[in-house]
């Protein structure tokens, strides 16, 4: 069993049971799923770009990455229809926890200054998006291999109501927000 998974068992749910007074375990915000995107512009430029950030997430995942392509062209872009723009991710069940595991305990604190994630990423509904300036911070990823730099997207949804829900459940697990104090700078 993954580890935060273990955590969210032992620890989470009761507190949750506890702070929400009901004893329905489907009541209790989870998390759903895990989305890792990265969008890659210059891939109408270079083809291959499309398949190392393919390749480079798979890496970081351990699931094969789908790749999305453009739905209507733009001309200022030098975009057509049908032009692959982008790879995707989709994480449920013990991988998703163990990518979260890893992006909290080891992939965050490799961020240069680093202050805390930003606690305004949620979006009303209970799911938070954050994002990430290149994908060298996992450890996966072999640094002097690393072709060009390439950001990527990371969206938790959760089964919470609210933002206040979700934002309680992921500082349970690990995630470090920034606090009032780190927001002022």
């Amino acid at each position: 069993m993954a580890r935060l998974l273990d955590k969210y068992k032992q620890e989470i749910m009761p507190a949750f049971f506890e702070s929400l007074k009901t004893r329905n375990p489907m009541a209790i915000p989870r998390l759903a799923k895990i989305v890792v995107s990265m969008g890659v512009g210059k891939a109408t430029q270079e083809k291959k770009r499309i398949e190392v950030a393919a390749k480079d997430l798979a890496t970081i995942t351990g699931q094969k990455a789908q790749v999305c392509k453009a739905r209507k062209s733009v001309s200022n872009f030098k975009l057509r229809e049908e032009n692959p723009i982008g790879v995707k991710v989709t994480l449920r069940g013990l991988r998703m926890y163990e990518f979260l595991d890893r992006l909290i305990n080891i992939a965050i604190p490799r961020i240069r200054d680093f202050r805390g994630l930003n606690p305004q990423g949620f979006d009303g509904r209970g799911n938070y998006s954050m994002g990430v300036s290149e994908q060298t911070i996992f450890p996966e990823i072999d640094v002097t291999a690393v072709e060009f730099p390439q950001g990527m997207n990371i969206t938790l949804v959760t089964t919470a109501r609210d933002d206040r829900q979700s934002r309680e459940l992921l500082r349970m697990m690990g995630m470090p927000f920034r606090t009032d104090a780190h927001a002022k700078d």
